[in-house]
Parts: C-alpha cells; sequence; structure tokens
C-alpha cells in the first residue's frame, strides 16, 4: 500500500511485571482523561449558565421579593 504505514501487532508474551505497569499507565491516562473531560463539562455548563443570565430579563431571574420567601 502506498502512502499507508503498516502496524504490526507484538505478538510476543510479554512479561507480567511490564504488562501490569502498562495497564497502570492506561489507568491512570483514563482516569486524567476523564478529569479533563469533567472540567471541560462544568466549564461549558458555566458559560451557557452565564450567557443565559446575561440574555434574559432580571425580573425573570430575581423577581421583586425573592429575598422575602
Amino acid at each position: 500500500m502506498i502512502g499507508a504505514p503498516e502496524t504490526m501487532v507484538q505478538t510476543r508474551i510479554k512479561p507480567h511485571d511490564q504488562q501490569q505497569a502498562e495497564l497502570a499507565r492506561r489507568v491512570e491516562q483514563t482516569r486524567v482523561f476523564r478529569r479533563n473531560q469533567v472540567f471541560g463539562l462544568l466549564i461549558a455548563a458555566a458559560l451557557i449558565f452565564l450567557w443565559w443570565v446575561f440574555h434574559t430579563k432580571p425580573g425573570w431571574i430575581l423577581p421583586a421579593g425573592w429575598w422575602r420567601l
């Protein structure tokens, strides 16, 4: 094939320590990825909320007398 890199899968059996180290790296990478995903979603939610607050009538957000519930 022209232009397409060919990849080969390693077929050798890896030592247990190497397998565990790779698994630990993968778990840590997944944890960091999920954490970053959560932060990104929180930022997106905050931006949507702020846009909503600034584009809504103030009376709808805090009606007169709201502090006297």
